[in-house]
């Protein structure tokens, strides 16, 4: 495993896409392009002087239309498409709730489980190792904008958790996540900060 040296431009910065209406609601979305709401974009303009100051040398970005947006919207026009950063595959749950999933598969959850359909643990595992082994090989500090799930499970995997410890690490839309490392040690820096968390 390449370890990235102790150096705040070796950071990668995690930007969860803004609100949309399925994200407000509660309901699965990988696949499916569903636009951010005015909250969402208001939300990503809020954060554009802040990422600014930061002076990111790599930004990219999943592909879906939510998290392109929210990188334009955050002064990132831009942003490289990464199909890494794509959002965890929900396969036969895209566009469910959490409680219609339950209702036909009582215990679910995707950390144990994965999706029918869609990815399973063990490849979202092996897409967000070799998302890792290159993030820490680009230009930095690097900046990622993606989504929810995806992003909870890179957080584990950066320091070396299983995708289930994803479970503990609640993460809204805009925010705002730091992977960083010291000595030797890679660590969530800042998880979950959000714009007025942030003084943005």
């Amino acid at each position: 495993m390449v370890m990235p040296p102790d150096r705040p431009e070796t950071r990668i910065w995690l930007l969860r896409h803004g609100e949309t209406t399925w994200a407000r609601d509660g309901r699965h979305t990988s696949v499916s392009e569903i636009p951010l709401t005015d909250m969402g974009e208001a939300a990503a303009r809020v954060l554009a002087p802040l990422l600014a100051r930061q002076a990111f040398r790599t930004v990219l970005t999943s592909p879906r239309v939510r998290a392109r947006a929210t990188a334009r919207l955050a002064g990132f026009p831009d942003a490289a498409v990464d199909e890494d950063l794509a959002e965890w595959a929900y396969g036969d749950y895209e566009g469910l709730t959490g409680a219609e999933i339950q209702a036909r598969d009582p215990g679910w959850t995707i950390w144990e489980r994965g999706a029918p359909g869609g990815e399973s643990p063990a490849e979202v595992t092996a897409r967000l190792d070799r998302l890792i082994e290159r993030l820490v090989t680009l230009p930095g500090p690097v900046l990622c904008v993606g989504h929810g799930h995806c992003f909870r499970a890179l957080g584990a995997r950066w320091i070396g958790a299983p995708v289930t410890l994803g479970a503990s690490l609640a993460l809204g839309t805009t925010g705002l996540s730091i992977l960083g490392v010291d000595r030797g040690e890679r660590q969530l820096t800042t998880w979950n900060a959000t714009p007025d968390l942030l003084g943005a």
